[in-house]
Parts: C-alpha cells; structure tokens; sequence
C-alpha cells in the first residue's frame, strides 16, 4: 500500500463532495471548472463513481452528475479502492513481491501494523467528514 495517493483519488473526493453538496445535478463542464480540471478527465475519474452507483449520469442538455444520498455513508477506504484498486496486502515494502514465509524483511511486522492502522482509520473515515 502506498502512503500517498493519485491526482484522481483527490479528484473524486472532490467531486463527491462538491456533488453531495450541491444536492442536484451539476454539468460536466460546470464540475469541471469548479474543480480546476478538464472535462473529458472528469468524466474518467467519475467513471468509476458511477460504476459504485455513488453517482449517477445522465446525458443530454438537462444531464450532469448526482449523488445518491447513500454517498454520505462511503468511506475515503471505498473511494481509494475504487480509484486506486484494493491495496495488495501480500507486497513486501522492501522487496518486489511477497514478504516469504520464513524470511520476511525486516520491517514486516511493523509496517503491517501501519497498515492495518492507516486502513482502519480511512475505512472509519467518511468522504463527506
């Protein structure tokens, strides 16, 4: 797992929020220049969001973006793994693949107890907190 996250993840965050704000539909482009992005990028890293059904598209001059209001209940855990993808928890930090069985590296136990931290708490954190 890394320790930092993609210009998307801080993209959907901010579109989930500024849509659940927003309480209605919002265009595309209206989004867009409120989050300082392009919309053709936008509609990829929402993509994701509708797949969730945390937001709804429509198309056409009266169409735009929507949040449902069970968005309120998502985590930022559920935003990074729907952006990001699931953390892979077998990855050693130090080594290309999976800390082995009986030679794990030097820092396993304590960056699995980080890890399992850092995922309790954005597992316990909502997007809209």
């Amino acid at each position: 797992m890394r320790l930092e996250l993609t210009s998307r993840t801080d993209l959907a965050l901010r579109a989930l929020r500024s849509l659940h704000d927003a309480g209605t539909r919002v265009k595309r482009a209206d989004l867009a220049a409120e989050l300082d992005t392009t919309p053709d990028f936008l509609a990829r890293v929402v993509a994701p969001l509708v797949r969730q059904k945390w937001v709804t598209s429509e198309r056409g001059p009266s169409g735009g973006y929507a949040t449902d209001v069970s968005v309120a209940s998502v985590s930022v855990f559920d935003l990074v793994a729907a952006i990001e993808g699931v953390p892979d928890e077998s990855r050693c930090v130090l080594r290309s693949g999976p800390c082995d069985a009986n030679e794990r590296c030097a820092l396993h136990d304590a960056w699995t107890r980080a890890r399992n931290a850092l995922t309790a708490e954005l597992q316990t954190t909502r997007i809209i907190d």
